[in-house]
């Protein structure tokens, strides 16, 4: 089995997740793809016992106008990402290559099956050439990643003068505004890079042998439903959350899972927000500022992962004038306030007793983690399908509640501190929201179940159908 992620930590770590599960699960031997950084940082961060194999394919980031040693989106600012998008599409070639090879090296048998990232769809083309099993593996929730489709497919936002629009495709999502379109989706027009590309590979999902969602089948039935219709009778498997937990990702410096425990430890039981903004995102100095001013307004304790605003690569030192004045002293000397720098232990955190909810850019793996421990969510979406996901889980689950949209909003210390009460002063909604989300957590729990007395929930059943769903094929092609 060939496993080809995009490149990007929230991407990966999925796969090599998914990867290890396999791995458990059959007698195929996995194969992991990527660009040589990444395949370096994969082999520091897969477990010591694993029989995984991993591939270099050639890639040299200053050939496509990206800074040197730039194969992941976590190094670059937001407007380069792009560019790495794109050359992604020129990995082709070798990757054709070696699969050919590869089936040579097996005396004519191909892969059992090639699975690859939602943004690397042009990989069905080689497997359906070959005669291998294709899927799909889409990271993101069905119901964010379904929105982002239909919006990048059709630009609906184009043809009308509106605020608010439906999906042509998708009116189950009911009314999307244009705040919940991130800038470069805001400002498309069909003939941009970014719609030229999304455009281009996107469709090709639906000429996969499968689409595996990172989900659960009862938490995203309409997500799931919109799916089903486009695949015209070819399956959608829900096969999450895959088991992130025995993945070790390569520290960027940061703070350590013990210092962060103990500081953890000497506050009650839900009294701390944790915020986090992702790996590769940030907010503008301005939003900044004002979080950091809503933050201590609030009077609650806070662990905040905390990243160059916006203006300023990620890369760079932290200043602490891009704070208010005296705002680092303050919130020590009353162990109200922890700072963490470009890394935190974020599971620890969230499934800490002390942790009471989560300001968080909504990304899908933060958005499970989350969820899994059931923490509620404070939702400030930034880029990618961030805002769906935002709205799903405002709309749908009831777990969450916004408190801005983007890097470029208007938003004052005001709206920070009267969410945060929302959400964590004992208020009829934030409680409704707490029971909400212990549902979902019970939810999930069911979902991956997998018993010695042969209980399996739905999740595990899914991987388990995927997998016969790929030997049946093999067993029924011309290979040995």
């Amino acid at each position: 089995m060939v496993l080809f992620p995009f490149m990007a930590q929230g991407h990966i770590i999925p796969c090599l997740a998914l990867a290890l599960q396999l791995e458990q699960k059959t007698n195929c031997r996995i194969i992991i793809v990527n660009t040589p950084l990444n395949i370096r940082n994969i082999r520091s961060s897969l477990p010591p016992n694993t029989s995984i194999r991993l591939k270099e394919l050639p890639f040299t980031s200053t050939d496509h106008g990206l800074p040197p040693d730039s194969e992941n989106t976590d190094v670059l600012p937001y407007p380069l990402i792009m560019r790495l998008l794109d050359a992604s599409k020129t990995l082709k070639q070798s990757f054709n290559k070696f699969v050919v090879d590869l089936t040579k090296q097996q005396d004519g048998n191909p892969p059992v099956c090639i699975i690859a990232d939602m943004f690397l769809g042009w990989t069905v083309e080689i497997a359906k050439e070959l005669g291998i099993f294709h899927s799909i593996f889409n990271t993101g929730g069905a119901y964010g990643t379904a929105i982002y489709y239909s919006l990048w497919i059709h630009l609906p936002h184009c043809k009308t003068t509106s605020d608010e629009f439906l999906l042509p495709d998708f009116p189950e999502a009911s009314v999307i505004h244009r705040t919940q379109l991130a800038n470069h989706l805001s400002n498309a027009d069909g003939s941009d890079s970014w719609s030229i590309f999304n455009q281009s590979v996107l469709p090709l999902w639906f000429k996969s042998d499968g689409i595996i969602f990172n989900t659960i089948e009862g938490l995203e039935k309409t997500g799931l439903e919109y799916f089903r219709r486009n695949m015209t009778g070819r399956p959608v498997w829900c096969i999450g959350p895959v088991r992130c937990s025995s993945i070790r990702p390569q520290k960027k410096s940061g703070i350590g899972s013990d210092q962060c425990i103990n500081w953890l430890d000497t506050h009650p039981p839900a009294s701390v927000l944790f915020v986090s903004f992702g790996s590769q995102n940030s907010i503008s100095c301005q939003q900044m500022m004002e979080l950091a001013i809503g933050l201590e307004k609030s009077k609650k304790s806070f662990i905040w992962v905390i990243r160059p605003p916006l203006e300023f690569y990620l890369s760079e030192e932290f200043q602490s004038k891009w704070l208010p004045k005296g705002f680092e002293d303050r919130i020590k000397e009353g162990n109200r306030g922890l700072l963490v720098h470009k890394w935190a232990p974020q599971l620890e955190i969230l499934s800490h007793r002390s942790t009471a909810a989560f300001l968080s850019h909504c990304g899908w793996n933060s958005t499970l983690e989350s969820l899994i421990h059931g923490v509620p969510i404070i939702a400030w979406p930034l880029a990618g399908e961030q805002h769906y996901n935002s709205k799903f889980l405002v709309e749908v689950a009831g777990v969450c509640v916004e408190v801005a949209r983007g890097n470029v909003s208007d938003i004052k210390h005001e709206d920070v501190v009267r969410v945060i009460e929302l959400v964590m002063g004992g208020t009829e909604k934030g409680e409704d929201m707490r029971k909400k989300v212990t549902k979902v957590a019970e939810m999930i729990e069911d979902a991956i179940r997998d018993t010695d007395e042969g209980l399996k929930g739905s999740s595990v059943k899914a991987l388990d159908k995927f997998i016969d769903a790929v030997l049946t094929k093999r067993c029924n092609s011309d290979y040995s």
